[in-house]
């Protein structure tokens, strides 16, 4: 049973300056989507239907389309060119028809989607990857988002910035569309890794690998798909089970690439739920620029996929935000919600904070980004502000005194608060100080949302000596915090575990 500590006495004073800046969901950002409703009969009939149509009607009907919503995306004909085609394969429709009432069908089969009209919460923040052109002592930023709308599904959703070297904060506005990035065609698979990530959830991978061993040390999806069927094949030397073939498509279709049109903006950016495990949301993106021991830096983010059920640890992995590969984490320890990676190795591993019981805080090393097979238990509640669960807010920050780890409580009436530990610098299994109450709860003009009275956070960015701390209000809007570093850490270090 962990001590409950009931010495209510306060940390030293440690300025936090709430910023005069309020990101609001806005329910005119809106993308297309697919649309199916109703069985292949009910979709054959629209398409009989339109077949039907005169060429002016069919053509007046496609001109009311365009004149109510080509305004509203960068380039809808090509998304109903895109449908059509879509549902036309899935229906069986042979028939040739004239472009207008292709369109006019591809138009029948999309809808839009207001990306942020829930909310717009949860950021995290990391140094831009294009600096070019930036002055003396300012930092552009990246800021991801977690945008909820129709359904409360979340996507993920990008606000470019900067940080003058006065301090000042501007976030800019994003470009007009909002573009969800796409699939890479024909994904290729590196077999080594497929193999021990099917093991990992499986137990077993050795019927896959005898399947798959006509290929290389990569294969397509396709060329999964026909191992498959070639192994169902009676007489076959590497009969699969119903539940490997599961396994193995899952897996397939949950690891996959995703990028943007070349011409498109960061902040136009959308990664949008591709796989079933995510279905039902992208939730609490991690973001941290990461740099190997050779200095090259990549972008990660750890983020929580929602299946309506389940929830599974997720990576992507980007070096410039075109193409953004998605990965699964595995292994015994790669569970629940909340990673966040350091942003450098340590002693050559890899390393995550994490919340794998659902309560307390862990530290997780491992050789291998995408498994994570032991953990070491850093913190567990116990301040009164936090009983509930302590979590983290983000990937840790390097000073010159430790780790700066920005941590969540929950208390009475769900109150989430905002706080910090600071851990050893070469074993951040061990922690120097901890804070005896919060750095931010919500205040009265923050508690009223979505979720009422919570503070939470996914991610900050240190600059110039200051610590600059997004965070959202009731799960609805966003706005930021500045703290100085240098009295943050004092405070840490006068308060030892």
């Amino acid at each position: 049973m962990p001590h409950i500590e009931t010495d209510l006495a306060s940390n030293p004073r440690i300025p936090v300056q709430r910023l005069p800046l309020t990101l609001r969901n806005d329910d005119k950002r809106v993308m297309t989507r697919m649309f199916v409703f109703g069985e292949p009969e009910r979709l054959r009939r629209v398409f009989e239907e339109v077949s039907r149509m005169t060429p002016e009607c069919a053509q007046y009907m496609l001109d009311h389309v365009l004149a109510s919503f080509s305004s509203r995306h960068g380039d809808i004909l090509s998304t109903f060119a895109e449908n059509y085609d879509q549902i036309r394969r899935q229906i069986g429709w042979n028939t040739d028809l004239t472009k207008p009432r292709r369109l006019l069908l591809g138009s029948y089969f999309t809808m839009e989607y207001s990306l942020e009209a829930a909310a717009l919460f949860n950021p995290s923040m990391t140094p831009h990857p294009d600096q070019e052109g930036v002055r003396n002592g300012d930092v552009r930023f990246l800021m991801s988002l977690r945008a909820t709308g129709e359904g409360h599904v979340s996507s993920v959703v990008f606000r470019c910035g900067s940080i003058g070297a006065n301090g000042a904060v501007t976030i800019e506005p994003p470009r007009r569309f909002p573009v969800p990035m796409r699939p890479t065609p024909d994904q290729v698979y590196i077999k080594p890794l497929f193999l021990r990530t099917l093991k990992a959830m499986t137990g077993d991978s050795d019927a896959a690998a005898r399947a798959l061993d006509s290929y290389g040390e990569q294969f397509t999806y396709a060329q999964l798909q026909n191992a498959i069927v070639e192994s169902r094949v009676s007489g076959s030397w590497f009969p699969l089970t119903l539940e490997t073939i599961e396994s193995m498509l899952w897996i397939a279709r949950s690891n996959y690439q995703v990028q943007m049109r070349p011409d498109a903006d960061i902040s136009e950016m959308v990664i949008f739920p591709q796989s079933e495990g995510e279905s039902r949301g992208i939730e609490d993106l991690r973001l941290v620029r990461f740099v190997e021991d050779d200095g090259e830096p990549t972008y990660y983010g750890t983020y929580t996929a929602y299946n309506g059920i389940r929830t599974l640890p997720m990576m992507l992995e980007t070096k410039d935000f075109r193409k953004v590969d998605i990965h699964t984490l595995n292994g015994a320890y790669a569970r629940n919600k909340g990673h966040a990676l350091f942003p450098r190795r340590i002693k050559g591993h890899y390393v995550m904070c994490s919340r794998v019981d659902g309560q307390n805080l862990y530290i997780m090393s491992s050789d291998h980004l995408y498994f994570w097979e032991s953990a070491t238990l850093l913190a567990v509640p116990r301040y009164p502000w936090e009983l509930m669960l302590l979590g983290n807010c983000g990937s840790p920050i390097e000073t010159d005194e430790g780790w700066l780890l920005i941590t969540h409580g929950v208390g009475p009436m769900r109150q989430y608060s905002i706080s910090a530990i600071l851990l050893d610098l070469d074993d951040p299994t061990k922690t120097i100080g901890r804070l005896r109450d919060p750095l931010i709860t919500p205040t009265e003009g923050e508690r009223e949302g979505y979720v009422p009275n919570v503070v939470y956070s996914c991610g900050s960015m240190a600059h110039q000596g200051v610590l600059y701390l997004p965070y959202a209000m009731a799960d609805k809007t966003t706005t930021m915090a500045t703290i100085e570093l240098d009295a943050l850490v004092s405070a840490l270090r006068a308060s030892p575990p």
